[in-house]
């Protein structure tokens, strides 16, 4: 029983580490780029400085704070109620995403955008390390839900 408490406590270290990772890099973000001003980073990301107040990418600018804060304490209940180890990584990828653009919005009303997803002359969206990891958790749990199903499962029925 102990062991099971500390191997949960893991994905809570995984949740923290992540939001300090994501207001560290916009706390850089902040200090050393310049708003509207693109830099090159890598061959499809740019540096790009830009807020915004809406939610997933600056979709649903609502300037409500309430459903974000219910929606990351219902996934903190999943993380702890779940018993699969691999959802339980994804939704610390997704919670501790959630939790740092849930803080960066308590401290300015916005959020802090940085990396410009861009090929060529198509440009996607402008994101920060917490939407990267939202969309990773995300990705992790559909893949584990759907693809890596315990087979187990199948052959009882």
């Amino acid at each position: 029983m102990r062991v099971g408490r500390l191997f949960k406590k893991r994905f809570f270290i995984t949740i923290f580490f992540l939001f300090i990772l994501d207001i560290y890099t916009k706390q850089l973000a902040l200090q050393f780029l310049d708003q509207g001003i693109s830099r090159d980073f890598l061959p499809f990301i740019d540096l790009y400085l830009t807020f915004n107040s809406g939610i997933a990418f600056g979709f649903l600018d609502l300037g409500e704070k309430s459903i974000s804060n219910i929606l990351t304490l219902y996934l903190l209940k999943l993380i702890k109620d779940e018993d699969d180890y691999r959802k339980q990584f994804s939704l610390s990828f997704i919670c501790g995403g959630a939790i740092g653009n849930i803080a960066d919005r308590f401290m300015d009303g916005y959020v802090t955008d940085f990396l410009y997803l861009k090929i060529n002359d198509f440009s996607f969206f402008i994101f920060n390390f917490a939407d990267a990891s939202i969309t990773i958790g995300a990705i992790l749990l559909i893949y584990f839900e759907f693809f890596k199903k315990d087979h187990l499962n199948y052959e009882a029925n």
